[in-house]
């Protein structure tokens, strides 16, 4: 989209996505103070589908509120622990908020490592519905079998949705296998080719594997010693245990199990390390399917400027041009 219709549509919509612990949330923050006091207003939307949930704050490393800066944000701690998260639920309010911002000429700062959320907030993409019996008899088939053979099934079916979801990740394989069995096609057939809904600069924090394999080992120490596990033990009194994808979250999982007594605490913080490292190699293998992301190097010293340099490229500033 040209500059022009950039300024008539509005602010574009800048998205700060890569692995997780690469310092995403830090950048946005900076990049919206800065656009803020610059360009009049910038807000941040959350795309971290576990970010979502009231009560995960340590073990999703939520910012408090004191790391915001005074940055609006939005769309956290909006579900309970024993929702079942909504992808196309989550489209329709990261879209209102971003057209409500875009609409005052506030820029929409979207930042989160949930590949799927980012794409459904930015992209044209429409998620098939669902049929509640098809979706009770493959859950009824995890309770009953686990997730290991609908996986084998999914990887006979769709091996590139395979490879993207996780082999303990129920949820997300019953939903593959759902979509394939209502729709006839691969599940990956459903996500189109990258074709933007808004004007958007994505840019994307690379961090060499070493280095984020030790920020993921140090996050998760942490966050044991921030309290994690007595922030599972009140949200198991809620309900997480029961909760289908909270329940499920790096470091959650993990922790129920050390507090069910089936591993001990340090088998828990090592495994929940594994996780997320296995998981953070998804992320960036998503990401770089995305021809759209600007990756810049995550300790870059001038990483702020050169981000920010992305963006007046997309959406020029008047008062830096001359005009008015």
């Amino acid at each position: 989209m040209t500059a022009a219709a950039n300024a008539a549509g509005g602010p574009p919509v800048i998205a700060v996505v890569g692995p997780t612990a690469a310092g995403k949330s830090d950048l946005a923050v900076e990049l919206a103070l800065r656009l803020g006091a610059r360009r009049g207003a910038a807000e941040i939307i959350n795309a971290d589908s576990m970010q979502l949930y009231r009560g995960m704050d340590i073990g999703t490393a939520k910012l408090t509120v004191a790391e915001r800066r005074g940055v609006p944000h939005h769309l956290l701690d909006i579900w309970d622990v024993t929702r079942a998260a909504n992808v196309a639920e989550y489209q329709d309010l990261a879209r209102a908020l971003i057209d409500g911002l875009r609409g005052r000429g506030a820029a929409p700062v979207l930042v989160g490592g949930s590949g799927l959320y980012v794409r459904a907030a930015l992209d044209e993409l429409d998620f098939p519905g669902t049929d509640p019996a098809v979706r009770a008899r493959l859950e009824e088939e995890l309770e009953r079998r686990g997730p290991a053979p609908l996986h084998a099934r999914l990887a006979e079916r769709d091996p590139e949705a395979a490879r993207a979801i996780l082999p303990g990740n129920g949820r997300r394989i019953v939903r593959a296998l759902e979509v394939i069995e209502l729709t006839g096609r691969p599940f990956t057939a459903t996500l189109p080719e990258h074709t933007s809904h808004y004007p958007c600069v994505q840019i994307g924090l690379r961090v060499p594997r070493p280095v984020l394999d030790d920020r993921i080992e140090e996050r998760v120490a942490r966050m044991w010693r921030a309290g994690l596990v007595e922030e599972v033990r009140a949200l198991r009194d809620a309900g997480l245990a029961e909760g289908r994808t909270a329940s499920r979250a790096l470091g959650y999982a993990q922790a129920l199990r050390f507090l069910a007594g089936e591993w001990t605490e340090e088998e828990a913080r090592e495994e929940t390390v594994r996780a997320t490292r296995r998981f953070a190699r998804r992320q960036e293998s998503w990401f770089r399917r995305d021809p759209r992301v600007h990756w810049l190097d995550h300790g870059d010293p001038d990483l702020t400027e050169r981000a920010l340099e992305l963006v007046h490229a997309a959406w020029p500033d008047p008062a830096a041009t001359g005009g008015h």
